[in-house]
């Protein structure tokens, strides 16, 4: 149900900012975006080459220049690498350490600049074979590098020596540039928000609370997934649910069907099951998970975390959080929440009314509940939208979805894709592109697509950059490398892979964060890549994903699998843009709830979390009663760990990708000029410069959610 979201891609990002598809193909192929008819014959001729290379493709080894980034390296390999990342890290640190206070100089600083670049491909090279190679040994011995070196670097940020030279050279205030000013300040930040500017008793505090809150977060989410908790109903109580579900689900007493509390289980038979008793049970029962051991583990977490900002100069954990992003205050966050839940309020009573009168008709003695939802959505779904998502994946080719896409970023961006075939690569399905600035041919970095199933490889979809751009102060320019990874599955050698149309919107909104990536112009390895604040780094990801609801998009990346000439049908792009807004108002309120609750709870002293969660509920969701027995304190993993006081950030980004698209692009999709204004003031300046002013900079105003809202409601029910 509402609060827990629907994919991993945060993964990608938070592990980056903190630590730092397809076979085919043939020697020499390039692939390279064209237009009008020439589009929709190279696509053709690129597609069936494809699929008659697809097993007889073999890398060999050629270094990517102007890339420090290793692939294939063994486990002892990754182990030696590893020592030489902390090895070289300690002597860059103790020789800075040694500099007199008085006669540190922006040469000094950047020295540190310097490793930072030139070690952050080598700590990706240990620490990505983990989730993407075959081997146990390797994956091992990268678990334990990365293990080693988050060690190290947080070693690092709490060196004293360290932290009084930069500070001293930040409040003499010697800046040769902005950027410079911005990495000085926010090395001091970094060691700041670790303590060591308190006294020493203080920071043992610091030291002691932060140990706890890591502990109890982790056994927050081990209790959530070792709950083995599960349901039983009688076939009739599961009406509804498909026989090629009920038949592969497991069996007791009596032959009654086992439910579960994972998801896999829960969203079938909130979605699917026509009986509105189990409905019921099911959501009671998984609003409840751990409610005796988690609550107690989330009040403590709370409390803990008050205690931590307030040692360090906050009025609580909120203000903390929210202070160094792009939100700036808490109350800037209650301010964007509560705007846009009174704008979607009338839209979101529609939409609720809708569903109560489908209900009256199919349940006329049962009021509705938040429990209903998900059902009722999906039956409105199915009774007034023309779309069988399943049979239109037969339209959407992953290579006739990764041209168009190669196409719009050309055409809006100015980056070339070009394949590169005889390069290392760690599996067979790998694929290596250079990318290239469209009009001058420099060099803009590399991309890998790791886009296939396998066993033991990392399970969620994601963008992993393996090297940021930099300028080194001898003026060498490092280009950016990134990965994108997805699950997609090859269910037959012989028969090219077919993508749903939620991974086609997937893939989208990852290729945002690909061009984010490679655009990143900053000067320094901090500020380059994705390492941004993260209120904007979704918002190139989201916004991206439009394309993709357009039709002449939708056109330019389908075709019949058997006979690619045959796009998908107009009506077909009309339903599809239709259902993509379905009840949003209503389903964003429900976000919004959550979204508040985890502000109360980190803004303020002493609440009673299941009662903010009571009185918030009715109000947010139109009137909708609390479904008695949940807690959400007992199963909300995002408040405990990983997004605890900015659960906003994903709508945040939500709502300002949309505000951009449909003030800049929605009448030109494809126009280059403004996609290169985008490029230049959102992409290109990096985490160096204020977020809110690049977007300020591009809109010529502030965003606003109203574009947003406008959005919704022209596709409204």
């Amino acid at each position: 149900m509402g609060g827990e979201e629907d994919d991993d891609r945060h993964y990608r990002r938070e592990e980056a900012s903190r630590r730092s598809v397809n076979n085919g193909g043939s020697k020499g192929r390039k692939v390279i975006a064209v237009t009008g008819t020439a589009a929709i014959l190279a696509v053709a001729l690129n597609f069936a080459f494809v699929a008659f290379n697809s097993r007889r493709r073999r890398r060999k080894s050629k270094e990517l220049a102007g890339s420090e980034v290793r692939v294939n390296l063994s486990a002892s390999e990754i182990r030696k690498l590893a020592d030489q990342i902390v090895r070289e890290s300690k002597e860059v640190h103790d020789a800075f350490s040694s500099v007199p206070a008085d006669k540190v100089r922006y040469r000094d600083i950047m020295a540190l600049a310097d490793l930072e670049a030139r070690q952050f491909p080598l700590i990706q090279s240990c620490v990505f074979p983990r989730l993407v190679s075959t081997s146990e040994d390797v994956r091992k011995a990268s678990a334990e590098a990365e293990q080693q070196i988050n060690t190290h670097v947080t070693s690092c940020r709490k060196r004293e020596d360290v932290y009084r030279i930069l500070k001293a050279f930040t409040t003499r205030g010697e800046w040769i540039n902005a950027e410079a000013k911005s990495y000085a300040h926010s090395l001091v930040r970094d060691f700041e928000r670790n303590g060591l500017n308190l006294s020493s008793t203080k920071k043992d505090e610091i030291q002691r609370l932060q140990s706890l809150i890591d502990d109890l977060s982790m056994q927050y989410i081990h209790n959530l997934n070792d709950d083995n908790t599960f349901l039983l109903f009688t076939e009739t109580e599961l009406e509804g649910l498909p026989n090629e579900l009920l038949k592969i689900l497991d069996r007791a007493n009596n032959d009654k069907v086992k439910i579960t509390l994972k998801s896999n289980h829960v969203l079938p038979v909130l979605e699917l099951c026509k009986v509105g008793a189990t409905r019921r049970k099911v959501a009671v029962a998984y609003g409840q998970r751990c409610k005796d051991v988690n609550v107690p583990l989330l009040e403590n977490l709370v409390l803990l975390r008050h205690k931590f900002a307030r040692l360090l100069g906050y009025d609580n954990y909120a203000e903390y959080v929210v202070c160094s992003r792009m939100a700036k205050t808490s109350s800037k966050v209650f301010e964007f929440l509560e705007d846009l839940s009174m704008s979607l309020s009338e839209l979101a009573t529609k939409e609720l009314e809708t569903l109560k009168n489908l209900k009256m008709k199919e349940e006329e003695s049962s009021p509705f509940g938040i429990e209903d939802l998900l059902y009722y959505v999906k039956k409105y779904e199915e009774e007034n939208f023309s779309v069988d998502f399943g049979a239109l994946k037969e339209y959407f080719p992953l290579s006739l979805v990764l041209q168009g896409i190669f196409k719009i970023v050309q055409d809006l961006f100015g980056l070339r894709f070009e394949e590169i075939v005889s390069v290392d690569v760690w599996h067979d399905d790998v694929r290596v592109f250079s990318v290239f600035d469209l009009s001058s041919g420099e060099l803009m970095g590399y991309v890998y697509l790791d886009l296939y199933s396998r066993e033991e490889k990392y399970s969620q979809t994601c963008v992993l950059p393996l090297q940021n751009g930099s300028l080194s102060s001898n003026g060498a320019r490092q280009v950016p490398v990134v990965l994108l990874m997805t699950q997609l599955l090859k269910e037959d050698i012989d028969s090219p892979v077919v993508l749903r149309f939620s991974e086609v919107v997937s893939l989208f909104h990852e290729f945002g964060h690909v061009a984010h990536h490679l655009c990143n112009h900053s000067s320094l390895a901090r500020f380059s890549g994705l390492r941004v604040d993260p209120d904007l780094l979704e918002i190139p990801g989201h916004m991206f994903e439009n394309w993709c609801y357009e039709s002449s998009i939708l056109k330019l990346i389908s075709g019949y699998y058997q006979d690619i000439t045959r796009p998908i049908k107009d009506d077909i792009c009309t339903s599809i843009r239709r259902c993509r807004h379905s009840f949003s108002a209503l389903k964003l309120m429900q976000e919004i709830l959550y979204c508040l609750f985890d502000q109360i709870i980190y803004s303020a002293d002493n609440v009673d979390l299941l009662e903010v969660f009571k009185f918030l509920h009715p109000k947010v969701m139109l009137g909708l009663p609390f479904l008695e027995g949940t807690n959400p304190a007992s199963c909300f993993p995002h408040s405990a760990v990983g997004y605890e006081a900015s659960c906003y950030s994903r709508i945040w980004s939500k709502v300002f990708a949309a505000d951009l698209y449909a003030s800049k692009f929605h009448d030109g999709i494809l126009n280059h000029h403004i996609g290169m204004q985008f490029r230049n003031k959102v992409l290109a300046p990096g985490g160096a410069k204020d977020p809110l002013e690049c977007l300020t900079n591009f809109l010529g105003r502030e965003p606003s959610v109203q574009a947003f809202v406008d959005n919704i409601a022209l596709s409204s029910v």
